[in-house]
């Protein structure tokens, strides 16, 4: 097994920024506009996201968090019970644009799951993806709106995305391969 360091600190931090700036120039209303994280790491980088935003914009943006455990479709397969963390939507997001946040994006389930935990709580106008890495391999037609880092893996490799404020470490990226 060998683990290769593809992106730093250094790295995520300008991707962050890059990402932040596109997002604002798209975003129609920022009234309207929400920002929602997938646990566990889609969290942190929504938070970092929405912390530039509101630097461009001046205002306050509407966020939350989303748990996706009970929608995955792999529940019953994975053996084990989810860690389950908290969902946390404290506005309405009907007629709001959302701007859905992970740190990689796979086979597009995790984002399907997501999908369907958001519109549990309601309609949005529309809802953007957002990803920090898209490693290829979709098994569903979903593609990221937002990417700041495309690579292609192996079905064996795995892909671990290291951020301070979950994992207490420096911010990386390394891919793992078996």
């Amino acid at each position: 097994m060998s683990e290769n360091k593809i992106l730093s600190a250094g790295d995520i931090a300008a991707i962050i920024e890059e990402l932040s700036h596109k997002i604002y120039q798209d975003i129609p209303s920022i009234d309207n506009f929400a920002i929602v994280g997938i646990h566990t790491r889609g969290v942190e980088i929504a938070d970092r996201i929405r912390t530039k935003l509101e630097a461009l914009s001046g205002k306050a943006i509407k966020h939350g968090t989303l748990d996706i455990s009970f929608y995955r479709d792999d529940l019953a397969t994975r053996g084990k019970l989810p860690v389950l963390r908290e969902t946390l939507i404290e506005f309405n997001i009907n007629n709001k644009n959302i701007l859905l946040v992970d740190d990689v994006l796979y086979t597009g389930r995790t984002t399907k799951a997501a999908l369907e935990t958001l519109m549990a709580f309601g309609r949005p106008t529309t809802i953007k993806l957002c990803v920090l890495i898209d490693r290829g391999g979709r098994e569903l037609p979903i593609q990221p709106d937002y990417c700041g880092y495309k690579v292609q893996t192996e079905h064996s490799d795995l892909v671990k995305v290291r951020l301070n404020g979950t994992d207490k470490v420096e911010d990386a990226v390394f891919i793992v391969t078996q």
